[in-house]
């Protein structure tokens, strides 16, 4: 390919393809790179973060994408760390639009090797219970 894709990109299952489409473009700040609407999926970018979705058809455990029950939340044991420009505005349009945010906004320094790295962070949960940590680093 000649664009920049990274080597690692999570495939989420939705249950409403419109729905999470809305919530990931006007609030969490991702653009539809590409999509396939007849198949129910999108592949999302914002700024070098991406996703892809795809609605759940039919889900059946006879399929190798699917491992096991899919019930709400679908999130469960995982949460994706987004690294944004402006934290502040994800956050702001977030809470205005009555997402439920699970860690309020915060300052939250982290112990990387010999230094510590510092992130303005909050994390919400999608319309499927996807965990999203948001952050913008910040310097001392």
């Amino acid at each position: 390919m000649s664009e920049y894709y990274p080597k690692i990109v999570p495939e989420l299952y939705v249950s409403d393809l419109g729905k999470s489409l809305k919530f990931y473009t006007e609030i969490a700040g991702f653009s539809v790179k590409y999509d396939r609407p007849a198949e129910g999926f999108a592949y999302l970018d914002n700024n070098g973060a991406h996703l892809m979705l795809e609605e759940i058809d039919n889900p059946s455990t006879d399929s190798p994408w699917i491992t096991g029950e899919l019930k709400a939340p679908l999130g469960r044991g995982i949460n994706f760390q987004i690294e944004v420009d402006d934290v502040d505005t994800i956050y702001q349009k977030a809470a205005e639009q009555n997402i439920l945010i699970t860690l309020p906004i915060e300052e939250k320094w982290y112990q990387t090797g010999d230094t510590e790295g510092g992130n303005r962070q909050f994390m919400l949960q999608d319309p499927d219970g996807y965990l999203l940590r948001f952050f913008t680093e910040i310097q001392k």
